[in-house]
């Protein structure tokens, strides 16, 4: 999986007075905990995080919080409801030797049979939780949807990847192929035939 460098500067515990100045100053408010570490609040630049938030990517985050590193990935988001500008970041600090829980990005390859029949492609979500170990986490998760026909889907439990295990509910609808107006005309003309 990626990396993704961001620096910061350690914080001491303030008040929303406190808070409130550094989101003046163009910056975020972040909190650091996981992995047998006390909690460690710092400050991120706003638009170095943008580099990571505007990504349907994800990303191993390498934290440098004054001279000091860290390995983290990002726990929980929060957003102003009207600016949608982020607010606080939480980030969870991980190792080599723990499974990791992460968010992985679907990419959907091949033309579906029942597409090409007339059907209408759906898809379902853009990303799955899935766990592994740092150094078996990928980039992304390939779903082929060649074999898709009409009335179709492809669920979460479907999908197998070496070393890798799905975390999110195995229900998860990945994509489908619905039957259309169009496709139906033709399966019926065809049946006539």
């Amino acid at each position: 999986m990626k990396h993704f460098e961001l620096k910061g500067q350690i914080r001491q515990v303030g008040n929303k007075a406190v808070i409130k100045a550094f989101r003046r100053q163009g910056l975020v408010p972040c909190n650091l905990y996981g992995q047998g570490l006390d909690n460690v609040l710092f400050t991120v630049n706003d638009r170095d995080l943008q580099g990571l938030l505007n990504t349907p990517a994800s990303h191993i985050v390498d934290l440098v919080l004054d001279g000091k590193s860290y390995t983290a990935v990002v726990h929980e988001l929060q957003f102003h409801p009207v600016k949608d500008n982020c607010l606080h970041v939480d980030f969870l600090a991980v190792g080599e030797e723990k499974p990791i829980a992460i968010n992985v990005p679907i990419t959907i390859s091949g033309h579906s049979v029942g597409v090409q029949q007339g059907g209408k492609f759906i898809k379902g979500v853009r990303s799955l939780k899935v766990s592994a170990l740092m150094a078996n986490l990928p980039d992304e998760l390939p779903v082929d949807i060649s074999e898709l026909g009409l009335g179709q889907r492809i669920v979460a439990s479907d999908l197998h990847y070496e070393n890798v295990n799905i975390i999110s509910p195995k229900d998860t609808i990945i994509c489908s192929v619905k039957a259309t107006r169009a496709s139906t005309t033709a399966a019926t003309e065809e049946a006539a035939e």
